[in-house]
């Protein structure tokens, strides 16, 4: 089973990510964990990245790409795979999608996790750390896991924000690329959308809504999937 998995950042995508990774039984791929293992490994495409990342710079798709599909081929990928972070914008997609057909990989299914931007953003500043355990779930906004005031609902311990969930600017411009459906992120969901429809429904796509809880936002997940 092959899958593409979207969402913003604030949509639990990673949670649901790993709830599909362990029912269809595949790896879940991520396009960073991509480039620390090839620059680790001192593959030719490794070192070409590094070159373009030590001078601050994006990674091009003509490197990227080819990165992705040698990871794809590689035997764990054998029943299929979850990729996770990538195409982040339009060109990435249509890139991405030639590519696949190219090796002749058939895409079975694009996941969209749908939240709008100030509920997302919203769950990224409201998240709260349990200095006793953070695997204790606290956030403001979150009804069914808000804190106990400034206390873990869990435990009652001191809570903590981490820094890059309270900066603001970096969390508008994850989301400004992501919401863009001219050129971003959302314009990359809707290529895939209208290719589904140019094909007679492949890949599959599968909208989940991310309002609600996390037990709710799975069970309509996995109801979609078949795997309910």
């Amino acid at each position: 089973m092959k899958v593409l998995l979207f969402g913003p950042n604030g949509s639990g995508k990673g949670t649901q990510g790993a709830i599909v990774k362990e029912r269809f039984q595949i790896p879940h791929i991520e396009t960073g964990v991509i480039f620390r293992e090839n620059i680790a490994k001192g593959t030719e495409l490794g070192k070409q990245a590094k070159a373009y990342i030590d001078r601050g710079e994006l990674v091009p798709d003509s490197i990227t790409i080819p990165m992705i599909l040698e990871r794809l081929k590689q035997p764990d990928c054998a029943k299929g795979w979850l990729l996770d972070g990538f195409p982040r914008n339009l060109t990435q997609a249509q890139e991405l999608d030639k590519a696949l057909k190219k090796e002749g990989i058939q895409l079975d299914y694009v996941i969209e996790i749908v939240l709008d931007r100030q509920t997302a953003k919203n769950r990224i500043m409201g998240r709260r750390l349990c200095v006793n355990d953070n695997n204790h779930p606290n956030n403001i906004y979150i009804e069914a896991i808000k804190p106990n005031g400034d206390r873990c609902r869990v435990c009652g311990g001191e809570l903590k924000t981490r820094s890059d969930d309270q900066d603001e600017k970096a969390i508008d411009q994850r989301h400004n690329i992501y919401y863009d459906d001219k050129t971003g992120t959302m314009a990359a969901i809707n290529y895939f959308k209208d290719l589904s429809k140019r094909q007679g429904g492949v890949p599959k796509i599968v909208e989940v809504n991310g309002l609600p809880g996390v037990k709710e936002v799975t069970q309509e997940l996995l109801q979609k999937l078949g795997l309910a």
